[in-house]
């Protein structure tokens, strides 16, 4: 397994791949190993999100105190392009992004506690599955509006062809 850290505590995880003439195997959750590459992560739900179309954008979402939500996420089918937001206040990073192309084949991230998350999928038919750390609570789901001005995110898709949910057209501004 490589471990890199991409931006501020988020870290791609490459699980080793074994292959062979049918295809390969690879053990892509394994808490002790990820916990000896130093990331503590116990999962308590999963959840798996289908998008039909290309330029489908699903967030930027989080969970608020107290509960916040680690994530592991992987692409199962199709490609997507991943943001991640430092939402944590006392960070040198707060208010910066970051964003990956995620796809079955080149790992997964492990984003901590206190980052605002997303994704557009760059491909029809995409499956992304999340593990969580942490219970949903409706109570405290929170977010940041996709085309946040202050964020200013340079998303790969023209802006005709993106598909959002009502829930995440009303998402409001980032206050930093």
């Amino acid at each position: 397994m490589e471990v890199k850290e991409i931006f501020s505590d988020v870290k791609h995880v490459i699980p080793k791949k074994h292959f062979d003439d049918r295809g390969f195997f690879t053990e892509n959750f394994n808490y002790d190993a990820l916990k000896e590459a130093g990331i503590d992560f116990k999962s308590v739900q999963d959840n798996l999100s289908f998008s039909k179309l290309r330029g489908t954008i699903r967030g930027l979402h989080f969970q608020k105190p107290p509960y916040e939500q680690a994530k592991i996420i992987y692409v199962l089918t199709g490609e997507i392009f991943d943001v991640f937001v430092d939402i944590r206040p006392d960070s040198k990073t707060f208010g910066s992004y970051f964003s990956v192309k995620l796809t079955n084949t080149n790992g997964f991230l492990y984003i901590p506690k206190g980052f605002a998350h997303g994704f557009c999928t760059l491909v029809d038919n995409t499956n992304v599955l999340y593990k969580v750390d942490n219970y949903y609570n409706k109570n405290t789901e929170s977010g940041i509006i996709w085309n946040d001005e202050k964020l200013n995110i340079d998303w790969p898709i023209d802006n005709k062809f993106i598909h959002l949910s009502e829930k995440d057209k009303n998402l409001k501004q980032f206050e930093i």
